[in-house]
């Protein structure tokens, strides 16, 4: 009998993902479009977070959101509810996004109207962590409820993210997050890793992580 014929499957769509990525990339460098990809656990807050942000910026900054779930489009309509464009991205079934959806995302959105764009990707700590969307800068939310062990759960998404937003800080005395137990996984995994804490309920800590994205912004632009 014949050896039968092993395709690694996975990394070849990875590999095939990362060349996307790099061309829309490149896109976003060449159309002045800061593209930021924001991934957390479902419940984190993502959405409340960029209500925010967009409240501190939208004055300042053309702003969109490409929001990513498996089903549903009511983050989408509260972006839009907002006063901020969104365009809303149905997986069916996928965990993740990747460069190609994000392509989309954009090509729908008008994205080269637009100065600052967020994905909202799929709630999820393991596979969009996999997957180079083309965004200009990775970030992702950790709220105090989930714990301060995840880094230890979930090594590859904070190795690969330049930002972390610690959200529902006034949670804190509710619970047993230890905050500088969390740093210390953090100085290890990535040490270059910026960290924000907020409370996207109160406004509390908003507008250091907001400073940060002008200074970006102001680079980029």
């Amino acid at each position: 009998m014949d050896d039968i014929k092993l395709i690694e499957v996975k990394e070849e769509i990875l590999s095939d993902n990362d060349a996307a990525a790099a061309v829309l990339r490149e896109k976003m460098h060449a159309d002045k479009t800061f593209l930021i990809n924001l991934m957390a656990s479902p419940g984190a807050g993502k959405t409340s977070l960029l209500l925010q942000t967009a409240a501190a910026l939208k004055d300042d900054y053309r702003i969109g959101v490409i929001e990513a779930d498996i089903d549903s489009m009511v983050d989408a309509e509260k972006i839009q509810a907002a006063g901020v464009d969104s365009v809303q991205l149905r997986t069916g079934g996928f965990c993740h996004l990747d460069a190609d959806m994000v392509k989309q995302g954009l090509d729908g959105l008008g994205a080269e109207n637009y100065e600052l764009v967020f994905i909202e990707n799929v709630g999820n700590l393991v596979c969009p962590a996999e997957f180079d969307t083309g965004a200009i800068k990775d970030v992702m939310i950790l709220s105090v409820p989930e714990g301060d062990d995840k880094p230890l759960k979930y090594p590859l998404m904070f190795t690969k993210c330049d930002v972390l937003i610690i959200n529902k800080t006034d949670m804190l005395s509710l619970s047993d997050f230890n905050m500088e137990k969390l740093r210390g996984h953090i100085a290890r995994l990535n040490p270059g890793m910026q960290i924000f804490e907020v409370s996207s309920r109160t406004g509390a800590g908003i507008e250091g992580w907001t400073n940060w994205l002008r200074d970006q912004l102001n680079g980029f632009l």
